[in-house]
């Protein structure tokens, strides 16, 4: 009998999903998570390509100054924030048929298509002419994309807290909404470059393109449209036309977010995670100056974020494996100090010469975009991966699924933060003297040599380039060391939960009740899981022979009996219509 016959040896597939974690056949497991991530090509292909190009384009292409183009997009900004938490409240408050976000993924489409497309068309506003007018005309457009991707993302979100109970799920999920996350990033790159390079404009970014940034506007705004759909085409909630909301007025809407810093995990998480919104914003918004206006390499601007592209995508495998066998914060504790290596690099970078010093510059850049990426990864796959669990002892104090909540009230504060961030950086790049536009563009053409920047201006782009990232991404790593949710301490939690609804009262042991709140920040008793329903028996929590937490599973059951349900109902009601029309 040959080796690959050998009795209860498992198939390669199947050992394949077992050596990296991956639980569940494809089509009960791997499918949904497809479908909920189609989304994400959208989510963040866009945004990529916005932080990319979109401040260079207001400066250089439509002309407004540093300033305006800061105050522009902080405005916009700020909206954002503002309305995200308003999308929550009104998801976790929709009585639907369909579930409370689905629908809101298709509702967002047409505005969305629209603002994208207009954001990259000022219908010839000019910022030397007329800078109040310019300025005011992509604020606007800015700011109703803003309320678009505010429909589609927070609904989006929320639901995987509900399609992925399981604290291994959620990483699955979310792992592969990383892989479509590149599977947006890197298409909408490759079109805008091809598009500006088509146009003569990828080597210089000057008043030639716009045009060009209409196409890429337009053309990407469809490829968004259709990954939209089908997420909300293939994927099923229950119905929840049973809720029962409580009412709601101004006091008990402040109460809300009052009540989400009760939660310890999340106060931890939540600063964490600003720290490196920090970081990384300030060197996003200022990347494409430090590499055109210091490096002198925007030559080479494509090839450099396709080498960060890479980077971060092969950082995925390394952090999916540390997540799935040590925890959700052990690859930010390993891969975090290669970010600061690369952020370091802008420390000392010096425009590119001739000669061998014209190739260790462009090494040293090349080696920027590799490390910086690549550490940078592993906090986003902590944040992005502990942040589904935290509406489960949420759950656990308000006795309330509140994930619309929870995730607008985090993206409220860390969007006004981004939007001041972004205008600091424009203010402070101004304030520094970086001179950018034609000016530069007229010059270099007549010089053929790098247009000669104050050695302030110079320093101005390393403070917002590597200095301020680097002390955020520091505080970041070390707020990381704070966060105390194991995954042991999760499974409790939603065991409790679970035996909660079940029987009406709960029972912790002294060692479950530290460990509550430790997690929570909150007495056992003082929470909704403390509390007994109707004088009704408190119930322990049931462990298997293993020791480990049972979760009582009638909860998901019914869940899944109710999509099923659901999707029964809409099939039938298609048919129907066939029949009619026929």
């Amino acid at each position: 009998m040959g080796k690959n016959t050998i009795q209860g040896k498992l198939p390669f597939g199947e050992r394949v999903k077992k050596a990296i974690g991956v639980k569940g056949d494809f089509k009960t497991a791997i499918l949904p998570m497809i479908n909920y991530s189609w989304a994400n090509m959208y989510l963040a292909g866009a945004g990529y390509i916005i932080s990319m190009y979109y401040m260079v384009f207001l400066t250089d292409v439509v002309h407004l100054s540093l300033e305006l183009a800061g105050v522009s997009i902080m405005i916009a900004t700020l909206w954002d924030a503002i309305t995200d938490p308003i999308m929550g409240i009104i998801t976790d408050r929709t009585r639907s048929r369909t579930g409370r976000h689905r629908r809101y993924l298709m509702w967002g489409l047409i505005p969305m298509v629209i603002s994208y497309t207009m954001m990259w068309n000022g219908f010839g506003l000019d910022g030397k002419a007329h800078p109040g007018a310019t300025m005011a005309y992509f604020t606007v457009t800015y700011m109703i994309y803003k309320t678009a991707y505010t429909i589609i993302g927070v609904p989006h979100t929320a639901m995987l807290p509900e399609l992925a109970p399981d604290y291994d799920l959620r990483t699955q999920y979310n792992s592969m909404g990383y892989l479509f996350n590149s599977a947006g990033m890197v298409p909408s790159f490759a079109i805008t470059v091809m598009i500006l390079s088509l146009f003569g404009c990828n080597n210089d970014i000057n008043s030639s393109a716009k045009a060009p940034f209409l196409i890429v506007g337009i053309v990407l705004s469809l490829l968004y449209c259709i990954a939209v759909f089908l997420t909300y085409r293939s994927v099923r909630e229950p119905s929840s036309l049973e809720m029962v909301n409580p009412p709601l007025d101004i006091k008990s809407l402040l109460n809300e977010y009052v009540q989400v810093f009760r939660n310890k995990s999340f106060r931890q998480y939540f600063f964490m995670s600003v720290a490196y919104q920090f970081s990384t914003g300030f060197y996003n918004n200022t990347k494409v100056y430090y590499i055109k206006y210091l490096a002198n390499q925007y030559s080479l601007y494509a090839v450099h974020n396709a080498i960060a592209g890479v980077a971060e995508a092969a950082a995925f495998p390394l952090n999916y494996a540390l997540t799935m066998k040590h925890g959700k914060k052990k690859c930010g504790n390993i891969v975090t100090p290669l970010m600061v290596a690369g952020l370091a690099i802008g420390l000392f970078m010096q425009p590119e010469g001739n000669g061998a010093s014209k190739y260790l510059w462009i090494g040293l850049m090349i080696l920027s975009m590799v490390l910086y990426p690549f550490g940078m990864s592993g906090l986003g796959f902590v944040s992005t991966n502990v942040f589904p669990d935290l509406t489960d002892v949420d759950e656990a104090i308000t006795g309330r699924r509140r994930e619309g909540v929870l995730s607008t009230f985090n993206t409220l504060i860390k969007k006004s933060v981004g939007g001041v961030m972004t205008a600091l950086v424009g203010f402070a790049l101004g304030g520094f003297g970086l001179v950018t536009g034609d000016t530069v563009t007229e010059y270099e053409k007549a010089n053929g040599s790098l247009y000669p920047q104050t050695s302030t201006a110079v320093f101005g782009v390393r403070v917002c380039v590597a200095i301020i990232p680097i002390v955020a991404a520091v505080i970041a790593l070390y707020l990381l060391q704070r966060f105390k949710m194991t995954k042991g301490d999760h499974t409790m939690i939603r065991a409790a939960v679970a035996t909660k609804h079940k029987y009406g009262a709960v029972e912790l042991t002294e060692e479950e009740k530290i460990a509550f709140k430790e997690v929570s920040g909150q007495d056992f008793e003082n929470t909704w899981l403390g509390q007994n329903e109707g004088c009704a028996e408190p119930h322990g929590l049931e462990t298997d022979f293993n020791g480990e937490y049972v979760i009582l599973l009638e909860l998901e059951e019914e869940r899944k009996r109710l999509i099923e349900e659901q999707k029964a109902r809409e099939e039938a009601e298609k048919e129907s219509k066939l029949n009619l029309q026929n």
